[in-house]
């Protein structure tokens, strides 16, 4: 069975208008997301000790995703303020990842013993993980890393691609010459497969011999959260399957132009039905009244 690892970011989506938390974060949404399609899946990060923690702990339980290598510290969880216009999710700010920003994970030589028996593992922009790369590159299975909206910081690109293998991008205001170019340049600096979700148009990805592209599977959404997660989770279990049955190696091209058509086309049904939950994946309660009155501070 394929095995993998989210790495990073844990928080609860707090939607304001129906004062309901939902399970999330990225890193999160991945483990979830794998555990669905049948891959093994664990979650590594960082929790504080309130009552948003205990509602994420609780579901990664629920849910069968590992969590053996978190760790906790006294303070507030991770949470983001969140409402829906016309079905799309919408922020409204957050706590920047609680006690995550000040506790960022430091791996120890138990951790990356844990880590290197994993397929993948997926890190995003959000996890404070970018200076853990250079380890997690030199562990057997494949690292994937969301930059979402980030991949214009040069900085981060830079410290990011030598050590990744997929990039993915959100990109929507791009029109596809410029798409292009900037798959090709991350690339150039060292990632071996680009992938920009475009919204409506679509997704483009470069493997850096060809592109592929994949069309959306159109639907009214209930609810975007997670759209983007679900899509990258899909096509790097499907690949990952795919390898598992097949016996192929990601680093030829043959595989590649094997496997990523149809990744690709399982990105974009599972991505569709995501879109017809609430949340990430669902999972609301209502937001606890010891953690009320600091997530609506300000509000």
């Amino acid at each position: 069975m394929v095995k993998v690892l989210g790495l990073g970011d844990n928080v609860c989506d707090v939607y304001l208008h129906t004062n309901t938390m939902y399970p999330g974060g990225q890193a999160v949404n991945f483990a979830v997301f794998a555990k669905t399609l049948g891959a093994s899946a664990d979650f590594m990060g960082v929790f504080g000790q309130d009552a948003v923690a205990e509602h994420v702990q609780r579901t990664l339980d629920e849910k069968g995703v590992g969590r053996s290598h978190c760790r906790s510290y006294p303070g507030e969880n991770g949470f983001a303020r969140v409402t829906l216009v016309d079905g799309d999710r919408v922020f409204k700010g957050s706590n920047r990842g609680g006690v995550l920003q000040q506790h960022p994970i430091h791996l120890d030589e138990d951790d990356l013993k844990y880590a290197a028996g994993f397929d993948l593992i997926h890190t995003t922009n959000n996890g404070f993980t970018d200076g853990l790369l250079p380890a997690l590159h030199e562990l057997p299975g494949l690292v994937s890393y969301d930059f979402s909206y980030r991949w214009n910081e040069e900085d981060r690109v830079e410290r990011v691609c030598p050590y990744i293998d997929f990039a993915f991008l959100s990109c929507s205001d791009l029109d596809d010459a410029a798409t292009e170019a900037l798959c090709r340049r991350l690339n150039a600096k060292g990632c071996g497969v680009v992938v920009a979700t475009r919204g409506s148009k679509g997704a483009t990805v470069f493997d850096g011999t060809k592109f592929y592209r994949q069309l959306p599977h159109l639907v009214e959404p209930v609810d975007t959260m997670g759209a983007g997660d679900s899509f990258a989770t899909a096509m790097l279990v499907s690949l990952l399957q795919g390898m598992e049955k097949n016996g192929g190696r990601w680093a030829d091209p043959a595989c590649r132009a094997l496997l990523l058509p149809g990744a690709l086309e399982a990105a974009a049904d599972f991505s569709a039905k995501n879109c017809l939950v609430h949340g990430a994946f669902d999972c609301g309660v209502p937001v606890p009244a010891s953690v009320h009155d600091r997530i609506y501070e300000g509000v």
